[in-house]
């Protein structure tokens, strides 16, 4: 689940009520207690598990690199487990192209849609894939965004981080893994 209906789930399941000025904890903070819970209960299957979901990546951005593909979420941050989703964003001068290239390689997905960095709604493209280190298929989102929205969404958090990253910065990321 995505950090902010899960913190909204949370309020709830307490009993608070949430408007735009109740206080919440803030993504960092969360974050930082999902990695606390995979250090202490997860330790050794998560990084594993990540590392298998990261080469499932590589694997489709190379598959699709005309698009300008960039890994973000759980996979990207370093907190994804076997049961989180691979999410690609694709910047495409047509939107509809990424569509016809799976059509044309005879790769099945489903269209869904989302929010884009502007609050529009932009499709996704949600298919599954096998993954031969967990032996099972995982799911692959593709987020379809407009070449023109790539400017500016690389900019690093206050901790120096980044939200997504193309293939070069994500074969960084697994030569630094341990």
């Amino acid at each position: 689940m995505e950090y902010g209906p899960a913190k909204r789930k949370a309020a709830q399941l307490l009993g608070r009520r949430t408007t735009r000025s109740t206080a919440l904890p803030d993504n960092e903070a969360v974050e930082d207690e999902v990695r606390a819970y995979l250090e202490l209960f997860h330790a050794d299957t998560q990084p594993v598990e990540l590392a298998a979901l990261r080469e499932v990546a590589a694997q489709w951005m190379e598959r699709l690199a005309e698009y300008r593909p960039h890994l973000t979420g759980a996979v990207w941050r370093g907190t994804a487990t076997r049961l989180d989703p691979v999410h690609l964003q694709l910047f495409c001068d047509d939107s509809k192209a990424a569509e016809i290239t799976l059509i044309d390689r005879g790769i099945s997905y489903e269209v869904d849609s989302g929010h884009g960095p502007r609050g529009e709604p932009v499709d996704r493209l949600i298919l599954t894939t096998s993954c031969a280190v967990l032996g099972e298929r995982v799911t692959l989102c593709l987020t379809i965004l407009d070449h023109d929205d790539l400017r500016g969404l690389l900019r690093p958090d206050a901790r120096g981080r980044t939200q997504r990253g193309d293939l070069a910065a994500l074969r960084r990321l697994m030569q630094a893994a341990p």
